[in-house]
């Protein structure tokens, strides 16, 4: 669709849909869990009070509970662009619906195959293929420039063989915050008749999803990262799904998916929760947009994002141009806030101070910040940065304002 943009992101319309904003606290630690929507949380309560029953039976509050999993399939189907609504898995985690990938992809591999990982992804996408060599396959590591903190298109040719079978990656680093090449990447990949395994968790809250024009094979994220439940869903394509063996029952059939992939079943009120993802999105487009609203919900969709990359814009560059200024820090990642390049995931180091001195002091200020390696070990270790604590983070959303990027600001300044 074409855009038609609407006034700026009313950012206290916004916070008033998350509770938790209410408070005292300023939320900078977003990466590694934004505030809920209150609507996701009604339709949680909605599922509990009113239809808290196993699917599958023909009495009616059993139809009723069955109808709305089933909505929540279609809601994140379209919320992601997915062909068809049984290409949603929904689990606990990211990392263990990856690791049940691995687990039942696996099955479909022969010793001598390779897989192909980076050096900067949370762990969860790193380790379940890792773990594959014990069964013989070959794993090798695509790693970031150095220079630039950016994965190269002609680093992954060269590892690309025949005998390739997967590549695992991010879509944006939880460090870094820069936006992967998805797109590129996947071109090449499957030109080498390979598929590819994006984890999306560090990319979901900021820009909006479409894996079919990605044309990625497997995208997994979780949604407590995504203004929701503590949930996850893997998407993968049709033809994936149905090729695996499944990892649930024996008398679960092949074709029954995304069930086979589902032990014990998956949470039913928490995946009828994310349907109030969707509203929340489709409200912010025609509460924005008014009349020009799209009349399609996944249009609708693409308006709300483009609000949110925006505004997300904005306080990032706040936060970039300061720390810019200072000689004695350095930004880990781009320096510069061009939504098409980063999202607001702002992580730094400080000459001479241990990362993990800094976050205690600001703690006092209500404001939540964090120091580590983020699970992305491999990337803090390569990049030299284990012996301080790994990287001092800032992790912003849309319902962040310049105001408290300010105040935080004025902190560092107190502090180096």
């Amino acid at each position: 669709m074409t855009l038609t943009h609407a006034r700026s992101l009313q950012v206290d319309e916004v916070r008033q849909q998350f509770p938790a904003l209410a408070g005292n606290w300023t939320f900078f630690d977003n990466a590694g869990g934004s505030q809920t929507l209150k609507r996701v949380v009604d339709r949680i309560s909605e599922f509990l009070l009113t239809s808290d029953v196993q699917l599958g039976a023909s009495y009616a509050v059993s139809r009723l509970a069955s109808e709305r999993v089933a909505a929540a399939n279609q809601s994140i189907a379209t919320l992601i662009n997915a062909a068809d609504p049984a290409e949603i898995v929904m689990g606990a985690s990211t990392s263990l619906l990856l690791r049940i990938l691995s687990l039942c992809l696996s099955h479909t591999f022969s010793p001598g195959d390779e897989v192909i990982v980076t050096n900067c992804d949370h762990e969860a996408n790193i380790s379940p293929w890792v773990d594959l060599q014990q069964q013989g396959i070959v794993v090798k590591f695509w790693r970031i420039n150095p220079t630039t903190l950016e994965l190269d298109l002609a680093d992954l040719a060269a590892l690309l063989s025949p005998r390739t079978r997967l590549v695992a990656l991010t879509h944006a680093s939880n460090i870094l915050g820069t936006i992967t090449p998805i797109q590129a990447i996947t071109e090449l990949a499957h030109a080498h008749g390979a598929m590819v395994c994006v984890d999306g968790v560090g990319y979901a809250a900021h820009r909006l999803i479409d894996v079919q024009a990605l044309d990625v094979d497997f995208y997994v994220f979780s949604f407590y990262k995504v203004y929701g439940p503590h949930h996850a869903v893997l998407y993968g394509k049709r033809e994936h799904l149905l090729a695996m063996p499944g990892w649930n029952h024996y008398f679960i059939t092949a074709t029954d998916i995304p069930y086979k992939f589902q032990p014990g079943n998956l949470n039913y009120e928490l995946s009828y929760g994310v349907i109030g993802l969707c509203d929340y999105f489709s409200d912010l487009a025609t509460q924005h947009y008014g009349d020009r609203a799209a009349p399609e919900l996944r249009d609708r969709l693409v308006q709300a994002f483009d609000l949110i990359s925006i505004h997300e814009e904005v306080i990032g560059d706040r936060l970039l141009s300061y720390l810019n200024q200072k000689a004695n820090v350095r930004i880990i990642g781009a320096a510069e806030a061009e939504q098409s390049k980063r999202v607001p995931t702002i992580a730094f180091v400080v000459d001479g101070v241990d990362s993990a001195s800094i976050p205690p002091q600001i703690d006092p200020h209500h404001i939540g910040i964090r120091y580590g390696d983020f699970y992305a070990k491999r990337l803090i270790e390569d990049l030299g940065l284990a012996a301080q604590h790994g990287v001092i983070r800032v992790s912003m959303v849309h319902y962040n304002t310049v105001e408290e990027v300010d105040r935080l600001i004025a902190l560092f300044d107190q502090l180096f």
